[in-house]
């Protein structure tokens, strides 16, 4: 079942190559993020990482790259834990905390 899915997809995307055809792709793209953006029953990205509390970490420096494996990750991010509230990553949204804040 998915695999005529994506072979009807394929056929739709190789119909639209051309100069002429840019708006009718970004229509298609529109209508899928559109539909994708109704269904209220999954959470969104944002809602997800939300979940995750606060890491908390020793020292006032905290190095993130999203994940352990760096193919899944994102470019490494130097955070600063200077303030009260947590740091936020700004590609994953993963937020640190200084465990024992001393200021």
């Amino acid at each position: 079942m998915a695999s005529r899915r994506v072979t009807s997809l394929l056929r739709t995307l190789d119909s639209l190559r051309g100069p002429g055809n840019i708006r009718a792709f970004n229509s298609l793209v529109s209508s899928h993020t559109a539909k994708w953006m109704q269904d209220t029953s999954k959470k969104s990205p944002m809602e997800l990482i939300n979940e995750v509390p606060p890491i908390k970490v020793e020292g006032r420096i905290v190095s993130c790259e999203g994940d352990i494996n760096p193919a899944l990750g994102h470019p490494i991010e130097f955070i600063c834990l200077d303030l009260k509230d947590p740091a936020i990553c700004k590609y994953c949204g993963l937020r640190y905390v200084q465990h024992d804040h001393h200021h």
